[in-house]
């Protein structure tokens, strides 16, 4: 990977797609830009956000699309929901490679071992240490249905 922050990049692939009239491209990455930047300016300082941070305002925007497409898909609203889903794949370009359910299952296994936990009741310290170990690499809602299957099988 390249020197080059994530947000300068997602700037040059707006320019890139202005260029080339790609109109559901730009307008995502306009987006994205526009959350970043708003990111950038809440609290009580105005800030650069890191690659990291950066990371997560892209997967909450993904996360967004994905329950909105479904969502539509369930209003059977066809249109919309195709329109969701071209802008998280677009997203999606950005984020690292989602984990296999091994994987995952592999690292909530680690997290429950580091933590000691026994059950239900730590799920809130497994959720903690497995989250920091997935550093966006799967959704938070998959980490903790794997988390809450593990404790209990305890």
């Amino acid at each position: 990977m390249s020197t080059q922050s994530l947000k300068a990049r997602v700037q040059g692939d707006l320019h890139d797609a202005m260029r080339a009239k790609e109109k559901v491209r730009a307008g995502t990455l306009r987006m994205v830009l526009t959350s970043i930047t708003n990111e950038e300016v809440s609290g009580t300082e105005q800030r650069e956000l890191g690659d990291d941070e950066v990371l997560k305002v892209i997967a909450k925007e993904a996360k967004k699309r994905k329950e909105a497409a479904a969502a539509y898909r369930d209003a059977g609203r066809e249109e919309l929901a195709d329109r969701e889903e071209a802008e998280l794949g677009i997203l999606e370009e950005y984020l690292p490679a989602q984990l296999g359910d091994d994987e995952l299952r592999a690292i909530v296994a680690d997290a429950v071992a580091e933590t000691g936990a026994t059950g239900m009741q730590q799920m809130g310290q497994v959720m903690k240490v497995a989250q920091g170990k997935v550093a966006g690499r799967a959704d938070g809602g998959r980490v903790a249905a794997v988390v809450k299957e593990t404790l209990l099988a305890r």
